[in-house]
């Protein structure tokens, strides 16, 4: 009779984990996109806050932009979380010079996304093929996260280190195979995906020129799926992982670009805030004055830059308006709200002017 009451009970708290996990799922459903509007000149807003428009959910359309010409390799790398699939996107007419490297970035999807859909959404390879940089767009498997989510949250476990170790082996199996410069490596990542992005960052400070995280959590604010929500809901103190010093580089964190809708009823905006000032803290770096910044009819930005130096090390950009979705991404698909700034194009740009001082 005790046995069969200890497996009721076992039986009880499998069920309970699983519904946990339902909710987490369905806490990340798209934000609908909104028509885009045309973009105009830059200016400094002064004054107000302009109001924040509410951005209502949809379901996925069946429309996608049309693809952009180039090549798309695909590929399997292993680590110490088993295999995950990748595909890596060329740029079209590349004409490399002798000895020629190119840089490379790392985009990470979030859950219910996959790397293509990412691709789709943030249309960061139209970019790349004005450029000329590659883009890697690894693979979450649905055996390792039924929802298609980075494991970013399990730290407890050490799925979460493993995943971060794995994606850096499709990074060094792609430089292996491809004209990588590796002192141009970045990594960006939406919602899941943006937290492994800043995982991976501060895992291997040495490997990536610049990280970009678009709608995430600090990764060391949750340990395990069970405090993933609350971490989420900005109802948990941020932490970082510890940063690993290697033989050849010092603990030193590359810059970081943090990027999140105030809007967002998935992943508090509370989030961007708490891991830029724990990013800028531990590079010694100092916030500015707050500016709001505004092209035409999009979404307005408060911007917040952290230097050290004279040399911004961090940078804050709180979208005015943006659900859980990427900002300036393509119309009519999940996930997206082509109103707001384009958010790839501000990720090139952070990334881009990292070159310069390696």
């Amino acid at each position: 009779m005790p046995r069969r009451s200890r497996l009721f009970s076992l039986s009880s708290l499998t069920r309970a984990y699983q519904r946990n996990l339902k909710a987490f799922a369905r806490a990340t459903l798209p934000a609908r996109p909104v028509r885009a509007r045309a973009p105009a000149k830059l200016r400094v807003v002064v004054s107000k806050e302009p109001k924040a428009p509410t951005v209502a959910r949809a379901a996925r359309s069946a429309g996608k932009p049309m693809p952009v010409s180039g090549e798309w390799l695909a590929g399997i790398a292993r680590g110490p979380a088993g295999a995950r699939r990748y595909q890596l996107y060329i740029p079209p007419g590349l004409a490399l010079k002798a000895g020629e490297k190119l840089p490379l970035l790392v985009m990470l999807h979030g859950c219910g996304q996959t790397g293509r859909d990412l691709a789709a959404v943030s249309r960061m390879n139209r970019l790349a093929a004005r450029q000329r940089f590659l883009v890697l767009y690894p693979e979450q498997e649905r055996m390792a996260n039924a929802h298609g989510c980075w494991n970013w949250f399990e730290l407890r476990n050490g799925k979460a280190e493993a995943e971060a170790a794995t994606l850096l082996a499709a990074v060094d199996l792609v430089a292996a195979k491809q004209p990588v410069d590796l002192a141009r490596v970045s990594v960006a990542g939406l919602s899941a995906g943006a937290s492994m992005a800043v995982l991976m960052a501060a895992r291997y400070p040495d490997r990536f020129c610049a990280v970009a995280m678009h709608s995430g959590v600090a990764p060391g604010t949750a340990q395990s799926a069970a405090s993933a929500m609350a971490a989420m809901h900005g109802r948990r103190e941020a932490h970082l992982p510890d940063v690993v010093a290697t033989e050849t580089a010092p603990a030193a964190l590359p810059p970081l670009l943090v990027l999140h809708g105030d809007s967002d009823g998935v992943v508090s905006v509370r989030n961007a805030a708490a891991t830029a000032l724990l990013w800028a803290g531990a590079m010694g770096a100092r916030a500015g004055a707050i500016r709001t910044l505004q092209r035409g009819q999009r979404h307005a930005m408060r911007v917040t830059e952290f230097k050290t130096g004279g040399r911004t090390v961090v940078a804050l950009r709180e979208v005015v308006g943006l659900a859980h979705a990427w900002s300036g991404g393509a119309a009519q698909l999940p996930f997206s709200d082509p109103a707001g700034p384009d958010a790839s194009a501000l990720v090139w740009a952070f990334v881009a002017r990292q070159f310069a001082k390696k």
